[in-house]
């Protein structure tokens, strides 16, 4: 839908299902055409207050650019150190936060940010839950 065509704009949507197919009847991504395209519609209705319909449309096309990206799309390696130091800044939280977060003494949380010290079992769990993300994002090399 790029190049000559004009951008597509949220209020041009319909609101129904069978009608956003019409549309655009969705399909699985093959090429960075195909990519770009499903990318214009979704990044129309992103921000947007959707319909019942409209939303699942959306998700739909949410999901087949992640199973493209996730297939045709190299991502950066970030280890599981990179990953809580962002995390912390982010929250807004020094490696005293970390040590009080983890339960432990105040010198545990600089220790493991310096890799002088690994993250346990327990560490994950805790840090997992309370950033509410994967575990496995910790474990990273």
């Amino acid at each position: 839908m790029k190049g000559t065509r004009k951008q597509v704009r949220f209020e041009q949507l319909p609101t129904g299902y069978s009608a956003l197919c019409r549309k655009f009847l969705p399909r699985p991504i093959r090429d960075r055409v195909d990519l770009e395209n499903v990318t214009e519609i979704a990044d129309a209705m992103a921000g947007h207050k959707l319909s019942k319909d409209q939303s699942d449309y959306f998700e739909m096309l949410c999901q087949l650019i992640e199973n493209y990206e996730a297939d045709n799309v190299p991502r950066a390696k970030v280890s599981g150190a990179d990953a809580l130091r962002h995390l912390l800044e982010v929250h807004g939280m020094s490696g005293a936060d970390l040590s009080r977060l983890l339960g432990a003494h105040r010198t545990l949380g600089p220790m493991i940010l310096r890799g002088e010290r690994k993250l346990t079992v327990d560490h994950v769990r805790t840090l997992s839950e309370h950033f509410k993300v994967s575990a496995e994002l910790f474990l990273a090399a």
